[in-house]
């Protein structure tokens, strides 16, 4: 069996910037070893469901045989995940990090509709550990992920303070946090 695995899934609009934290978080892992995926996600300006799930699909599929596999997403992409494991009831991984989750009423009025994601009943997060992150005023998620999916799915969360939609323009570039999360298994409180 293989060594501990990562995959990073950006969001909308995101074109994997130089000094965003999931670049930097791409760099650090590899540089301690690690076999990290960071795909460029089809259309990232103006995505479709269909299209970023079979991409999501090959890049899971091209880390088989992993020890473990953990994912990252930010934004758009945390959509994508909760619909996937939602159309794929055998999608399990080790660990998952859902970094600012957008309000599916959000999506709903924008070029994303199709991503908009409602907590029901059936729904699963797809991973044996599973971590919710959001800035304490991240405008696309205004209740929090607490209200709008973790207490639902089961997870806990961590409110970043002054981290809005931990972008580059909020300051998140450098995360550490993130990366002692993947590495350690902890996030800082």
């Amino acid at each position: 069996m293989g060594a501990p695995a990562f995959l990073i899934l950006h969001g909308w609009e995101n074109h994997r910037p130089v000094g965003h934290w999931q670049r930097r978080l791409h760099d650090e892992l590899v540089a301690r070893g690690h076999t990290v995926r960071y795909p460029q996600l089809p259309d990232a300006d103006a995505p479709r469901l269909e299209a970023w799930l079979a991409a999501l699909h090959a890049e899971l599929e091209a880390l088989d045989g992993a020890e473990s596999v953990t994912v990252i997403c930010h934004s758009l992409a945390c959509a994508l995940w909760l619909h996937a494991a939602q159309r794929d009831r055998a999608l399990e991984v080790d660990r998952l990090l859902l970094a600012s989750a957008p309000a599916g009423e959000l999506l709903e009025a924008e070029i994303v509709a199709e991503f908009a994601f409602r907590v029901t009943d059936a729904a699963r997060l797809g991973a044996r550990e599973a971590l919710f992150v959001s800035g304490d005023a991240d405008p696309y998620c205004p209740a929090g992920p607490a209200v709008e999916f973790a207490d639902a799915l089961g997870a806990p969360v961590r409110l970043v303070p002054g981290g809005g939609h931990l972008t580059i323009d909020d300051g998140y570039g450098p995360w550490p946090d993130v990366l002692s999360w993947c590495v350690d298994g902890a996030f800082p409180a």
